[in-house]
């Protein structure tokens, strides 16, 4: 497991900022130690602010080895606690310095340091974590500091507030990169595969189906059975090859990857090289509306009818028909249908894409199959 881990740990693309954030926590500890050696004449109860350095430097002790584990970075906890502690932190500067005189213009001595929550939850919530943590250590900084000297820490308000929403809106845009990242290099690693595999059945198996396709036709009898078989189960392994990412971009289902697996000796798909995602209510209606033109093609067009369906992409539209060189029949055959009780074509089909918002129109004649031809947006 900790393999597995350190393994994602290494392609996350937040690490160099959980790292960062490590270093600023160390280097601020000392510009805080820094500015307590240099006022030393100043403090009020120098045991104090040694106390409040010691804390201090307790907390980024344990808060650098957290955000550099992986259980630090997954959840916001740590990120909490920090913002918790850094408060308490800057409070304890009233054991160093009693209270008027940090309304009178004595430093708060965690000075930088508080900085480091914000950041924090900056990468491990974005912006508005960020936000939220800069909100926070702004308003512990004005209860210490006085609502009369609000104007004088306006400054480091400010501050706060930026890192916050700047280290956020970065992490933020780096986690999707991350996330489409991870995809990227799992579709390349799914094709590779795919095409090893494929290499591996075309030059062994495919070819003995097909073999076996063959001589079975030409012998007949029992052996034909066999032949149908053999055909199916090469579409089969074709289909399985064919095979690509299900999901993509915004949680975006691929309509291609639903419809490649109705292939059979007696059906053929056609779909872009490309994926056609849709929202996966609409694609898992198209696919329903497929299955009952199918359906209807094997009960009513004839026991050697062919079917192809078809899948364009035309942008803003998707068309997807469905045709087939049955028997046919005529409009008002269809229409009939629907009136007798038969409500296949006015429901399932007719019925799904209008409540798509899409459009259907049929074309059959007697002798001639069957053609459903519909359009839906892909929005």
């Amino acid at each position: 497991m900790e393999d597995v881990r350190s393994r994602g740990d290494s392609a996350d693309l937040l690490l160099p900022l959980w790292r960062a954030l490590v270093v600023f926590r160390v280097i601020t500890w000392g510009f805080a130690c820094f500015g307590v050696w240099s006022r030393w004449d100043g403090i009020y109860r120098p045991s104090g602010a040694i106390i409040q350095l010691a804390i201090m430097g307790a907390w980024t002790v344990v808060a650098s080895i957290g955000y550099s584990r992986h259980w630090g970075r997954r959840n916001t906890r740590l990120a909490l606690a920090d913002l918790l502690v850094t408060i308490g932190c800057m409070y304890a500067t009233l054991l160093a310095q009693p209270l008027l005189d940090i309304r009178g213009g004595a430093s708060v001595l965690t000075s930088v340091w508080a900085a480091g929550p914000v950041i924090a939850l900056g990468i491990s919530r974005g912006r508005d974590g960020g936000l939220l943590g800069a909100a926070a250590i702004s308003l512990a900084l004005l209860s210490l500091r006085g609502v009369d000297n609000a104007a004088k820490i306006l400054s480091n308000v400010q501050l706060l507030l930026v890192s916050g929403l700047v280290v956020g809106y970065a992490a933020t845009t780096m986690r999707r990169a991350n996330l489409r990242l991870r995809e990227a290099i799992a579709a390349e690693s799914a094709a590779a595969e795919r095409l090893r595999l494929g290499r591996s059945i075309h030059d062994g198996v495919l070819q003995v189906l097909a073999q076996v396709q063959r001589r079975g036709t030409a012998i007949g009898g029992e052996a034909a059975e066999l032949a149908t078989l053999a055909a199916e189960q090469e579409v089969a392994l074709r289909t399985l090859m064919a095979s690509r990412p299900l999901t993509g971009d915004r949680g975006r289902i691929d309509l291609c990857m639903l419809l490649i697996p109705f292939a059979t000796t007696r059906v053929d798909v056609v779909v872009p090289a490309e994926q056609v995602l849709l929202p996966t209510a609409t694609a898992t209606e198209l696919v329903a509306v497929v299955k009952e033109a199918l359906s209807n093609v094997d009960k009513h067009a004839g026991p050697a009818a062919r079917s192809w369906v078809v899948v364009e992409d035309l942008g803003d539209e998707v068309l997807l028909s469905v045709r087939d060189d049955g028997t046919g029949t005529t409009p008002d055959r269809l229409e009939q249908a629907g009136s007798d009780g038969h409500l296949g074509v006015s429901q399932s089909i007719r019925g799904r894409i209008t409540d798509l918002g899409g459009s259907v129109s049929v074309r059959t004649a007697p002798g001639e199959g069957t053609e459903w031809e519909m359009r839906v947006s892909t929005s």
